[in-house]
């Protein structure tokens, strides 16, 4: 985040690059980027001749270099796009030739998503000493939530841990899907609002009661009750809470609970810090830690294992997901 930041920045100030190759798992940065540069580096009069998107499927390498080897029109340079350009993979590395001597004039930005050039190679070399690659690496699920934190404060709203804590679970690890979620709260939400899990219910139809945080913490408090009442829950909606996202969520929570058994310093910070989690949720892990002890913990870990097989079909018997669930529930209070 702070590198793209960086690269917005030098854009601004007009430290503007021959070549941007922008790469890697997470294609949120990317299509970031890209699209700042195809708003901002040219003035709308200017767009019509000097600017041009290409997609990678329809043209070759060779079709790029041509493009941007061409001089603007009335203008001090030119803006070439070229997406999906993981569709060149091949023969991408035919780039390297423009890469030593880029168009001064030109600003081609290729957007490589899903895959990465090799940096051993002349391309990655080559576009370093003249250009930009930026490479956007997917998040880990324990990242995101803090993504949502930063992303909203810089956009003068602030959220609490539950509610992004609920994003994650609901939409996973996709910033885009997560992006497109919070700028409709933004238009319903005035700035300077907290986002609570009433929001998130309210809008986007999260149920703030019944999903997998809400389950996750019922069990570590041993609250019977409440655990069956939202498996029944999600037995009602299958689709919207498969089983084999709940059995992973469980699995890291009691992973992670058997990590805490393990410190020696349990310290709230030390904590949060070797679980890699938010301090507002080290609390739940300190409860679920007398409720179950290390070979408690060790047993549900090994059961959970068993039930994500038999979730995804192995000895099950198609036995529906809400039945397994409860099966699960019982096995791992007694």
């Amino acid at each position: 985040m702070d590198d793209v930041k960086q690269i917005v920045a030098d854009i601004k100030n007009g430290n503007i690059k021959p070549i941007y190759f922008l790469m890697g798992e997470e294609p949120y940065y990317i299509d970031a980027i890209s699209d700042f540069i195809e708003k901002n580096v040219l003035a709308e009069e200017e767009k019509g001749f000097n600017q041009m998107v290409l997609y990678g499927r329809d043209v070759s390498v060779d079709d790029i270099i041509s493009n941007a080897k061409r001089y603007p029109m009335m203008a001090e340079r030119q803006v070439v796009i070229v997406k999906e350009a993981q569709d060149l993979s091949r023969t991408i590395e035919k780039l390297s030739n423009y890469a030593e001597n880029p168009q001064p004039s030109t600003v081609l930005v290729m957007n490589y998503k899903y895959k990465k050039i090799d940096k051993r190679k002349a391309l990655y070399k080559t576009i370093k000493k003249s250009g930009v690659v930026f490479e956007s690496k997917k998040l880990y699920e324990n990242q995101v939530a803090d993504w949502i934190r930063r992303v909203l404060s810089g956009q003068k709203y602030t959220i609490s841990p539950k509610a992004s804590q609920m994003l994650v679970e609901f939409l996973g690890t996709d910033l885009s899907k997560i992006n497109n979620e919070l700028e409709k709260l933004k238009i319903v939400l005035p700035e300077g609002t907290q986002i609570s899990a009433e929001h998130i219910e309210e809008n986007i139809g999260i149920s703030k009661d019944y999903n997998n945080f809400e389950l996750r913490k019922a069990i570590g408090e041993r609250d019977s009750v409440k655990a069956f009442k939202i498996i029944n829950y999600f037995a009602d909606n299958p689709k919207d809470n498969p089983m084999v996202v709940t059995v992973s969520l469980l699995f890291n929570f009691f992973s992670q609970l058997l990590h805490f058994h393990g410190l020696h310093d349990k310290n709230p910070r030390n904590v949060a810090s070797a679980l890699k989690i938010n301090p507002y949720f080290v609390n739940e892990y300190v409860s679920a830690a007398r409720h179950y002890p290390m070979r408690k913990v060790s047993k549900v870990v090994s059961t959970l294992r068993e039930f994500d097989v038999r979730g995804k079909g192995v000895n099950s018997n198609a036995v529906p997901q809400g039945d397994l669930l409860k099966e699960l529930l019982v096995r791992i209070f007694n």
